[in-house]
């Protein structure tokens, strides 16, 4: 939302007949709304770590309003679409794995404190105001609008508790004066649902600050990026010379000397020739199963995943179950659970690995879990660290959880869209 605009729009001639007043007023309706919960949460929670902070149980309690302030932050940027369609991106950072590691990252930020400050704002000040702003503004006029139909049924009656109507003449002045205030309340909502609107993003949304280092933080990463497609690039290269070209040049050599051979030795040759044909065409086949599997884009993530866990040298339980997705999206989930299986193969000791897949709305989760030793480490070499770029490159998130002794547990999270059907 841009500031100045709003203002502009709140002080427009023509504001009635615009969509602003109804969405300011939906804005502060619920803003009311929301306000008296987090209230009544925030006096019960305090109040009863108060009372059980003698028995050490209630400490943690008190710390319930930090942690609910992630959440409640989380609705109110989806509640700003109300006023505004421009996104409120998260100021949160990727959390580690856990309950301890998610806790442990929001208290580090400060996008977690300014969220606290902004729920006690919205349950001491934002909520009672809109409260009041509601009251005044719509239920009160509207209550005169209907004077004429309860005096019409009723006789006369005192409207508000003071205003006393003896006859529809004045229930039906009562009714238009209802009409001019709800028609006059229209600005005062608008420019308080703005402000509240700005407050928000100004405590909610990413500071210039915590936009710089994410921006620097994703140029690092497709810096990597860029750097691991190179040396993948390389690798290909590597392959095809000291793999399938050598195969194919041994496979000329041994056709031309069948060639001027006779009987048996010409038959063996030709035998001889089948074979390292069988075997540059599999050395072929597995080099461009790791560029992009032609299953993969045949059938999708969960055949794809399924086929490695066949391929796999320890036991896999696949249960990926997903719609077809962007082709991207598809290509880091299958390269992720690839990395991940390759690792607990040659690393992990385990003896059964599992890997999970669903997609939530528009968040894809893959999780490659196994029961090995534990102990892997993202710093440790570039496998994981290159498959953390590859993730970041689409605005997803790598978390891995490996303490010693195990078990590990990596998690890819990636937001997108399922792709439509052909």
């Amino acid at each position: 939302m841009r500031p100045n605009g709003s203002w502009q729009a709140v002080a427009r001639k023509d504001l009635l007949a615009t969509s602003l007043p109804w969405r300011a007023l939906a804005y502060v309706v619920t803003g009311a709304v929301v306000g008296v919960v987090v209230l009544a949460s925030l006096v019960a929670s305090l109040t009863t770590g108060a009372l059980f902070t003698v028995f050490l149980v209630g400490v943690p309690l008190l710390a319930v309003p930090v942690v609910a302030a992630v959440p409640l932050g989380a609705l109110e940027r989806r509640r700003l679409r109300i006023m505004d369609a421009e996104p409120a991106p998260s100021p949160h950072r990727p959390a580690r794995p856990g309950p301890r590691g998610w806790l442990g990252t929001r208290l580090r930020e400060q996008a977690t404190w300014r969220a606290l400050a902004y729920t006690g704002l919205l349950a001491v000040v934002l909520g009672p105001v809109e409260l009041i702003a509601v009251t005044y503004g719509l239920l009160m006029p509207l209550v005169m609008i209907c004077a004429p139909i309860s005096v019409a049924e009723a006789g006369p009656i005192v409207l508000l508790k003071f205003w006393p109507l003896d006859s529809l003449t004045e229930a039906f002045a009562a009714a238009f004066l209802g009409v001019a205030v709800l028609l006059l309340a229209a600005y005062p909502i608008t420019a308080l649902a703005t402000a509240h609107a700005l407050l928000a993003r100004l405590l909610l949304t990413s500071t210039k600050a915590e936009s710089g280092e994410r921006l620097a933080e994703l140029t690092r990463s497709r810096s990597r990026l860029v750097e691991a497609f190179e040396v993948e690039r390389r690798r290909i290269e590597r392959d095809l010379h000291d793999g399938a070209q050598q195969r194919l040049v041994a496979l000329t050599m041994t056709l031309g000397l069948a060639k001027v051979s006779r009987g048996e030795e010409a038959a063996e040759l030709v035998a001889r020739a089948h074979e390292e044909a069988k075997l540059a065409l599999a050395e072929i086949r597995d080099l461009i199963r790791g560029i992009h599997p032609r299953i993969l884009a045949d059938r999708g993530l969960p055949a794809a995943v399924a086929e490695l866990a066949d391929r796999s040298p320890v036991p896999v339980e696949v249960d990926v179950d997903v719609p077809r997705l962007p082709e991207p999206v598809e290509s880091v989930a299958y390269f992720v659970v690839s990395e991940g299986l390759t690792n607990v193969a040659k690393h992990s000791g385990a003896e059964r690995a599992r890997v999970r897949g669903r997609l939530d709305g528009r968040l894809l989760t893959v999780e490659i879990r196994d029961d090995g030793v534990g102990g892997a480490d993202v710093t440790a070499g570039t496998g994981l660290a290159g498959l953390a770029d590859r993730v970041s490159a689409v605005e997803g998130r790598l978390m891995l959880s490996s303490p010693p002794g195990g078990p590990t547990l990596l998690r890819a999270e990636i937001e997108c869209l399922p792709a439509l059907p052909p």
